[in-house]
């Protein structure tokens, strides 16, 4: 892609009031992200929270130390001159406000016409998929970054494989796999997403072949992400079940956009689970919820469980934690690494994706535009802003 059809971060820096806007900053993982912003974003960066209840957002800035000179923006999904003025007041705009099939796609649209960076923590695929083929072009039209996926859901395995990758040879073919191992609790808005995607079969396969129609391959490359089998994997040793997770797909973007994948390219991800009884026992019950979120009473009643906007404790999320080891192999050299922290589906999360929205706005980085995953977008500069951060990223081993 040439500069001359993009208009660069530089190009749009002067004429923002503010480097970057957390939408949804009210919500669990937003309240987080905001306390992480406040305490830990440089001296001078220009950053607000944005959200329908302006009332919430200011007792959230005044009860933050650090955040006294965060703005205050009041902007409804449901409004659309509101959300092209909070797109118009950021280089980059993030958004915790899911489901993201239900309330993402202004905030894209938005960004891709302003030329606004955007992120999420989406780990929706239709959702992906849908603002590949509505917005990328428009996107690179404007030079907007953008960037789904940027918590736990997908950084840990992009990043992941971009790191194992940079620890093997160039220009030959590599394989890579990635094993997860979790010990954390969940919140209700992210088991309401997740019981929505179960039930929503038909339109992520839908929105998947719409993809595949319209976007171009890599020239001369490949990129595959299979599925696998449950195994036991002596390389880890634990039993390994497919995950079939957004995390795999971003991977094989970042491989296809990446020429230092090698000419061919296979990632498979899965869950890591050291005892057959218990990964038995999450099969079953990953089926049972997929099972009762096609009857809509059903999944609307399991949805009612949790409440969303509510999560873990912070005694609960402290003794969290969670590790993902990759093995890759490729030019006679095999090589084992690890990317791990605390809680991953808050504490971890929220770092990830400030710093995500840092990276943008404040890193040197490539030059890129349109619908671009962490690793094509950040790559290394994030990596090494996460390895600050406390999240882990090593190599465990070489044969």
């Amino acid at each position: 892609m040439s500069t001359s059809d993009t208009t660069s971060t530089a190009d749009r820096a002067g004429d923002r009031p503010y480097d970057v806007v957390l939408f949804g900053a009210t919500g669990f993982v937003g309240r987080l992200t905001a306390r992480y912003l406040a305490e830990r974003a440089p001296a001078g960066l220009r950053w607000a929270v944005a959200g329908r209840d302006e009332d919430r957002l200011r007792r959230l800035v005044d009860r933050l130390p650090g955040a006294a000179g965060a703005g205050v923006l009041r902007a409804d999904v449901s409004d659309p001159a509101a959300v092209r003025r909070l797109a118009r007041s950021a280089r980059v705009l993030a958004t915790t406000v899911g489901p993201y099939v239900a309330y993402g796609e202004p905030l894209v649209a938005a960004c891709a016409e302003a030329g606004t960076d955007y992120l999420d923590l989406t780990g929706e695929p239709e959702f992906v998929d849908r603002m590949y083929v509505r917005h990328d072009r428009r996107a690179r039209e404007t030079g907007a970054r953008l960037v789904h996926a940027c918590g736990f859901d997908s950084v840990p395995a992009d990043l992941g494989a971009h790191f194992t990758v940079g620890q093997l040879p160039e220009g030959v073919p590599l394989a890579v796999d990635g094993f997860v191992t979790v010990d954390a609790a969940f919140s209700g808005g992210t088991f309401a997403s997740a019981l929505g995607q179960f039930g929503r079969g038909r339109q992520v396969w839908a929105a998947a072949r719409e993809r595949r129609n319209a976007e171009p391959r890599p020239a001369g490359r490949r990129a595959v992400t299979p599925l696998g089998a449950p195994r036991f994997a002596g390389e880890v040793g634990a039993w390994a079940l497919p995950l079939p997770t957004v995390d795999a797909s971003v991977v094989r973007r970042s491989a296809a956009a990446l020429e230092r994948y090698g000419p061919d390219f296979r990632y498979r991800h899965y869950a890591a689970v050291r005892h057959l009884p218990v990964a038995l026992g999450g099969v079953a019950a990953v089926g049972a919820l997929v099972t009762a979120a096609q009857v809509p009473p059903v999944r609307r009643r399991l949805a009612g469980l949790l409440r969303s906007g509510e999560g873990p404790s912070e005694e609960r999320r402290a003794r969290s934690w969670f590790r993902v080891r990759f093995v890759g192999e490729g030019g006679g050299r095999r090589v084992f690494t690890e990317v791990s922290g605390g809680d991953p589906g808050y504490d971890e999360t929220a770092k990830m994706f400030a710093e995500s929205a840092l990276c943008l706005a404040l890193d040197d980085l490539p030059e890129t535009a349109g619908q671009v995953t962490t690793a094509t977008a950040m790559g290394d500069a994030l990596t090494a802003r996460l390895r600050a951060a406390g999240i882990g990223f090593r190599v465990a081993g070489r044969r």
